[in-house]
């Protein structure tokens, strides 16, 4: 059965995400194991690591930190007293036989995530909580035909998982969402969100309903999507299996499923474990946690702007377009510079164009980063002021003084009074050139002075190349009219 529009537009999907991230400490949750991706397998292990007998698990203070500015950046309840659970299943790679987690405690619970709905306005996706845990190891299937071989360097590592409320509505929003989450935790550097690392994971649970029913349908949890277009794939084709097994009056069951990207479809892995098969109960062997408001406000003190507020802020204050505070707050460093460029200039549309321009095109060609950019804020700002001062013009700055300041030091005026490239606004200077132009090219001069306007640009880019590129353009533009009409 084809999945029509008009049966599509019956349902409603109603979706909820499960992000795990891993915190990027030096050393592991509760032991002082490394937390380093790529090292060889089964190297950074321990005793603890691997729950041995009359071993105990120690609290890595970074972890609570981390856990409390995503809370923060949330707008989220800091608990003041929490304590940990163990949560009890078997997996070849959890060495221990259970999770070191958060149950009835969450350091986090409420808040919410401000994301773009399906149509670009905005929507706040309410949280359920953020917890902490660790991870557990990773099972490796590929590399031996015949056998798991089992990687435990992952386990131990330290994570929050933010747990969304069922609020998102559609594949696209799910996608905006993980895109926002993974923004937050990479400006407040408490995890790289490298979705292909495994450093950033979403579990989605998935269900559809009629439109205006008042029960959610039979809920689904898709896992091991390892980048957010596979989290938009799985959703989108968990929402049309739903929707077509109901309309073919099939059974639907709470289960787990498996994504495969390459095929583009999800399978069944098991039935669903309800909260009581994983048996919780406190942890014995780590104290409860005490946070105080204190501590919370220390903390929120040390905390870059977020990008939400930069967006409000550009769009609103600064009356940038949309697309333009996209560009800018998508990534920390790129912000950071465009915060610290506003500050030495109020010509603020021109400072989003030399850093989505110039400056992004020379990063892409040299493949560096916005922090290995050799131009300071100040330095920019001074090529813009030259522009608005009418001193050069928007070519030679972009052609001749910019890529000069990429290779010398100084202001961009000393640069550009060192090579005589500061602009000609003296008249006559000018209408001599304009003049000259004229004699060169009388076949053209007699053809613009009889109505030819589109000769205009060609008489004008003689005019500049004459002067070096030192002619004011305004001015030229204006006393080449007053010429051809005297």
């Amino acid at each position: 059965m084809e999945l029509s529009e008009e049966i599509r537009n019956k349902y409603q999907p109603v979706i909820g995400l499960e992000i795990h991230a891993q915190m990027a400490t030096k050393s592991k949750a509760y032991s002082n194991d490394k937390n380093e991706y790529g090292a060889t397998p089964n190297t950074n292990v321990s005793a603890i690591t691997l729950g041995h007998p009359g071993t105990l698990p120690r609290m890595n203070k970074k972890t609570i930190e981390y856990a409390i500015k995503m809370g923060i950046a949330c707008e989220s309840d800091i608990a003041g007293k929490q304590h940990f659970a163990r949560k009890n299943y078997f997996y070849p790679d959890l060495p221990k036989g259970y999770q070191i987690t958060q149950d009835t405690t969450p350091i986090c619970t409420g808040g919410h995530v401000i994301i773009k709905d399906e149509h670009g306005h905005e929507k706040k996706i309410g949280l359920t909580r953020i917890h902490m845990e660790e991870d557990a190891g990773k099972s490796i299937h590929d590399i031996d035909p015949f056998n798991t071989l089992i990687d435990l360097n992952r386990a131990g590592v330290p994570l929050i998982e933010v747990v969304s409320e069922p609020e998102i509505r559609s594949s696209q929003e799910a996608y905006n969402y993980v895109t926002e989450i993974r923004k937050l935790v990479r400006y407040l550097d408490i995890c790289d969100g490298n979705m292909e690392e495994g450093s950033l994971r979403c579990d989605a649970n998935i269900s559809v309903m009629l439109k205006g029913a008042k029960e959610f349908g039979v809920r689904v949890e898709v896992k091991n999507m390892n980048s957010m277009r596979n989290v938009q794939r799985a959703i989108e084709y968990e929402i049309e299996r739903h929707i077509l097994a109901i309309e073919n009056g099939e059974t639907l069951y709470q289960e787990t499923r498996n994504f495969d990207a390459l095929k583009g479809v999800t399978t069944a892995m098991r039935s669903k474990e309800a909260a009581n098969d994983y048996r919780f109960f406190p942890e014995p062997d780590l104290q409860p946690i005490n946070v105080t408001k204190e501590h919370v406000d220390d903390l929120r003190r040390t905390m870059p702007p977020l990008p939400n507020a930069l967006f409000k802020k550009y769009t609103g204050e600064l009356q940038l377009s949309e697309y333009d505070a996209q560009l800018l707050t998508d990534q920390k460093d790129m912000a950071l510079y465009f915060e610290d460029l506003i500050s030495h200039t109020k010509n603020y549309k021109a400072a989003a164009n030399w850093l989505m321009g110039d400056v992004k095109s020379y990063l892409n060609t040299n493949a560096v980063l916005i922090s290995d950019f050799p131009i300071h804020p100040e330095r920019l700002a001074g090529l813009i002021q030259l522009i608005d001062e009418g001193k050069i013009s928007n070519n030679l700055a972009s052609q001749k003084v910019f890529p000069a300041m990429l290779e010398a030091e100084g202001t961009a005026e000393a640069i550009a009074q060192a090579n005589d490239w500061i602009q000609d606004s003296d008249e006559d200077s000018i209408r001599g050139v304009i003049k000259e132009v004229f004699e060169e090219n009388p076949s053209e001069y007699e053809r613009f002075k009889s109505g030819e306007k589109k000769l205009m640009g060609f008489l004008m880019g003689q005019v500049m190349k004459k002067s070096k590129g030192k002619a004011d353009p305004k001015s030229a533009s204006k006393l080449m009219n007053e010429m051809i009409n005297a």
